[in-house]
């Protein structure tokens, strides 16, 4: 019988993957309660230390932040020094080994600067220690977890040496019957110009906007604002698409997914594709000098930037396009904020970050269940270039850098409880799933976790609107 790799109650890989999972979330819950408390000025209501007086009541809301904060840091450090034993007796690598004992030795200086701070106000500290110190807590756990993920699970040698065989256009049996006229043809043809405006991203990206302008603007957030800046939005977005169809109508009859999209089966011709890509832009422009020309001028450079710079320019070659490609996700956040307030600020940026960091995370994901698709047609995205491995530990990366982008959106805005709470919820949710793809390594599993992506950042969207335009100061 082979000795176990860990230490009981561990003994095996993926439940030392679950704990150091497990571990990781538990540092993040530190950090955003710990921001939280600040924000609050909770540790100000429990000025000694280790321990003060337990709250009484339910209105002595920040004494039950500070305690809950201490608790969960007694619990977390247990669970650290409990990772980094079986870490040490355990078959993992030195550098996962030094990257857990490098979090414990910080650990126990962050709780030395919250003891300081606890005791003598936040004065007693240089601002942001505390929360540094939680970051770079958290990034050597969730190191320590992708580097072992990576041994554990991962091979040197699958990325992809040659281009999968075309795809037969023939193989899918009977081709598609155009009506020759009446009403069929009017609905097949409307039907094309709606899907050449890829409805499916702006539902998400509306989100985006949405939550930049309730950031801005709070529970004064008038209805004009918002039916002119999510209506140029859904025109910019559909124009993007359009535009993204005419330029890669050869490339999408060399892939499964796209070889049935309305120009790459020339159901609608170039011309009145691009006259109607044309005109989406002038209609969005349209709408939103309504509102000011900061938010136009966004709106014009989302267009050109997802439309030539990403299409033409970053996605056929380089193999960062995924993540130099998140700015055309990222700029919504930026026109629902300058709608509001005609600049651009630091909260709105912060959010832009968020999605910027957010998108390889995601779109990794889809880029792993494709990746046959994506060599066929050319495009060297990760997995296709440097293989699955390196691309499930970037998903890795690309999450925890999502959550310390989140963590700042707390230390620039109001956003409270909820926001908080989402944001470790789904946020775990999302890094479990990830987690997953490194054991079940299926295109069923990429789908769990881009499914998992995007329903963390619904959630967080839609936990920043509730707080920002509900529950803003009650």
């Amino acid at each position: 019988m082979s000795q176990s790799p860990f230490l009981p109650p561990v003994r095996t890989r993926p439940r030392f993957a679950a704990t150091l999972t497990a571990t990781a979330l538990g540092v993040y819950l530190l950090i955003i309660i710990g921001a939280t408390t600040s924000i609050t000025d909770a540790a100000g209501a429990c000025g000694t230390w280790p321990g003060c007086a337990a709250p009484t009541a339910l209105s002595q809301t920040e004494l039950a932040i500070a305690w809950g904060h201490r608790l969960a840091a007694v619990l977390v450090g247990l669970l650290l020094v409990g990772i980094t034993v079986m870490a040490i007796f355990g078959d993992v690598t030195r550098r996962v080994t030094l990257a857990l004992v490098a979090s414990v030795a910080l650990y126990a200086v962050q709780v030395g600067v919250g003891a300081m701070t606890a005791l003598g106000g936040p004065q007693a500290i240089v601002p942001g220690l505390h929360l540094a110190l939680g970051v770079s807590i958290f990034t050597l756990v969730i190191l320590a977890l992708a580097w072992d993920l990576e041994i554990a699970t991962g091979s040197d040698d699958d990325a992809i040496d040659s281009s999968p065989e075309p795809i037969d256009p023939t193989a899918s049996g009977t081709p598609r019957v155009v009506p020759e006229g009446g009403l069929e043809r009017v609905k097949l043809t409307a039907f094309a110009y709606f899907k050449m405006m890829k409805p499916r991203l702006m539902w998400l990206l509306c989100l985006v906007a949405a939550a930049g302008m309730a950031l801005a603007a709070g529970p004064d957030l008038s209805q004009s604002t918002i039916l002119a800046t999510l209506g140029g939005g859904v025109l910019a977005i559909g124009a993007s698409g359009t535009f993204n169809h005419v330029l890669e109508r050869d490339v999408d009859q060399q892939m499964s997914r796209t070889a049935d999209r309305p120009l790459a089966t020339d159901l609608i011709p170039v011309r009145n594709a691009l006259l109607f890509g044309l005109f989406l832009t002038a209609a969005s422009m349209s709408v939103f000098l309504t509102i000011n020309l900061l938010a136009a001028a966004l709106g014009f450079v989302a267009i050109v930037f997802y439309s030539v710079i990403y299409t033409l320019v970053l996605k056929p070659n380089t193999v960062q396009n995924t993540v130099l490609g998140g700015a055309a996700g990222a700029l919504p956040a930026l026109i629902g904020w300058a709608a509001v307030t005609n600049e651009i600020g630091l909260p709105g940026l912060a959010l832009a970050a968020l999605i910027f960091l957010w998108t390889p995370a995601h779109f990794y994901n889809l880029a792993l269940a494709y990746q046959d698709d994506y060599a066929r047609g050319g495009f060297p995205m990760l997995p296709v270039v440097r293989g699955e491995t390196v691309t499930r530990k970037h998903i890795l990366y690309y999450i925890a850098a999502t959550l310390v982008g989140a963590t700042g959106l707390v230390w620039l805005t109001d956003l409270g409880a909820l926001y908080a709470a989402t944001v470790v919820l789904f946020g775990g949710i999302f890094l479990w799933f990830a987690v997953d793809l490194h054991f079940e390594q299926t295109e069923r599993a990429a789908f769990r976790a881009f499914h998992a992506s995007n329903a963390f950042l619904g959630a967080v969207l839609i936990a920043i609107l509730v707080d920002a335009l509900v529950l803003a100061g009650v």
